[in-house]
């Protein structure tokens, strides 16, 4: 499989919003939250200092994830892979890039937001070393019932 990872540019902002809306809508509903970063990904995550990227893989855009700054790192957020191309390992060649990518901006720890129903993802999370920690009461969103770190030094 030749997969290619490449940086945001705003031809894709329909597609970063596109596909995290399909997976959304699959599971949950779209949130406030969710609202704010897809409309306007570039002034929500690119303009404050935050990292989308998408997979590449036989000429279409097939995944994305958005590293958005947090204290002393990063949140991995908005990560989805197009339905038609799971189980080829996508969403874990992204994780990879995701964890490298964040320690060679140096930053001390990814953290992150899920669901308790989201089995596989969470199964891969804790693949890819990522521990439960404490949720905050207040989370921005409904859906999330689990708050995973990973501490890179």
């Amino acid at each position: 499989m030749t997969l290619e990872i490449i940086p945001f540019e705003p031809r894709y902002a329909r597609l970063f919003k596109s596909l995290n809306q399909k997976w959304i809508e699959k599971f949950f509903v779209v949130e406030p939250m969710d609202i704010a970063l897809l409309d306007d990904c570039q002034q929500s995550i690119i303009d404050i200092g935050g990292f989308i990227f998408f997979a590449k893989y036989q000429k279409a855009i097939v995944g994305c994830f958005a590293l958005i700054p947090h204290e002393n790192g990063c949140e991995l957020g908005k990560m989805a892979v197009d339905d038609r191309f799971q189980g080829l390992k996508i969403g874990q060649e992204l994780l990879s890039f995701a964890i490298a990518f964040a320690k060679k901006q140096g930053w001390e720890k990814i953290i992150l937001y899920s669901s308790r129903k989201l089995h596989s993802a969470l199964h891969i999370y804790k693949k890819y070393g990522f521990n439960e920690v404490a949720i905050e009461k207040n989370s921005v969103y409904a859906r999330s019932d689990i708050k995973m770190e990973l501490e890179l030094y």
